[in-house]
């Protein structure tokens, strides 16, 4: 067997060329700057691109400009970068360009502690752009997970046109653990959908039933126009309501009636558990330890750990909580996915248990909580 000792963000790096990346730009930035080292490492021998660029607005500006251009292209950051890279994401929400950004999750708010995890930043992922449109982000669990969840990120790209987040942790990302390659399941590769040859293109078009327009790359010798202002179909700015509003429906649309398609997630089912622990992340180990142990006591209890985050895969959420009487939600943060739970899940008491101070949180906490119910 091909067992190898590697960090979560070089799974990241090796999921995105096995995924057809060929781009990278990114600022070094603890703990997300070993990504940027491998991909520096990786991409060039295929005859990609590896930049760092002079800051974080420039760096996602040149991802944005190679993904127009045709290019599967990601960037890698933490909080602090997340932040600065806020209008361009809204640029490639409204403009549907192709991008997987990566946040490898510190402890903030700001500068916080470079050194620290924490997922603190899973509301700003969803919510940090202008419009408030959705975006797509996945939450690897463990080195495996962050090879597997990148692939299916540019997947996602590709296939809805739309940026991807992959919300890992610095636990995850600099954690180093064992990989079997032969094991490894590697998804079907996406690319994004060329126009039939035999129609006029407009950039923003979508044929009937569909939702994701066509894609030719800027630069080629058909006429490709872009633009961060409200469009039509044509890709002209527009100030006509029903074409902004028929847009904006539409990109709403694209993701939310989608995501059953792409709701990754991992359950531990027992009989009649009268609790079920919902989490996701680095802390879905220590929950995961916690399910094992109940069920020796003979104290079941389920779990249900979440790898789509946005848009929230509320289907398998209420499956799994269809027969519980408690749901107990455990986050490395102060309480914001638990707001999401209790939306989807008004009729069944809902506890919360988090933690931001740097550490992780224990099995023995979790197991605390579940037993004061």
């Amino acid at each position: 067997m091909a067992l190898t000792l590697m960090e979560g963000n070089e799974a990241i790096a090796r999921g995105a060329v096995a995924a057809g990346c060929r781009f990278f730009a990114g600022y070094p930035i603890t703990p997300a700057t070993t990504i940027l080292n491998h991909m520096l490492a990786l991409l060039p021998p295929l005859g990609g691109v590896c930049l760092q660029g002079e800051d974080e607005i420039a760096s996602i500006g040149f991802c944005l400009g190679a993904s127009m251009a045709g290019l599967k292209v990601m960037t890698a950051t933490s909080g602090p970068g997340i932040s600065l890279y806020s209008e361009q994401i809204s640029f490639a929400v409204g403009s549907e360009i192709p991008i997987v950004i990566v946040d490898v999750q510190r402890l903030g708010p700001s500068t916080g502690s470079a050194t620290r995890g924490a997922d603190g930043d899973i509301n700003f992922l969803r919510w940090g752009n202008s419009g408030g449109l959705p975006v797509i982000v996945l939450a690897p669990v463990d080195v495996q997970d962050c090879f597997f969840l990148t692939i299916q990120a540019f997947n996602l790209a590709e296939k809805y046109r739309c940026p991807v987040f992959v919300a890992s942790n610095k636990e995850i990302g600099l954690t180093r653990e064992s990989i079997d390659w032969d094991q490894l399941e590697v998804p079907e590769i996406i690319d994004r959908s060329a126009p039939p040859p035999d129609k006029p293109f407009f950039p923003f078009q979508v044929d009937a039933g569909h939702h994701v327009p066509h894609f030719l790359p800027i630069g080629g010798p058909i006429l490709v126009r872009q633009t961060s202002s409200t469009h039509g179909p044509d890709g002209y700015i527009t100030t006509d309501p029903r074409q902004i509003a028929a847009n904006q429906e539409r990109l709403q649309a694209k993701l939310l009636s989608a995501v059953d398609q792409f709701a990754f997630h991992a359950a531990g089912t027992v009989d009649h558990p009268a609790t079920l622990i919902i989490t996701y992340g680095v802390t879905a180990r220590a929950a995961r330890a916690v399910f094992k142990q109940q069920k020796l006591q003979g104290q079941p209890v389920g779990l249900l750990i979440l790898k789509t985050l946005w848009p929230v895969p509320a289907n398998i959420i209420r499956h799994a909580a269809q027969n519980v009487r408690r749901v107990v939600v455990v986050e490395m943060n102060l309480g914001q996915y638990v707001h999401e739970i209790e939306r989807i899940l008004p009729d069944k008491r809902i506890d919360f248990y988090g933690q931001m101070d740097g550490r992780l949180i224990t099995p023995h906490q979790i197991q605390e909580v579940v037993a004061h119910g």
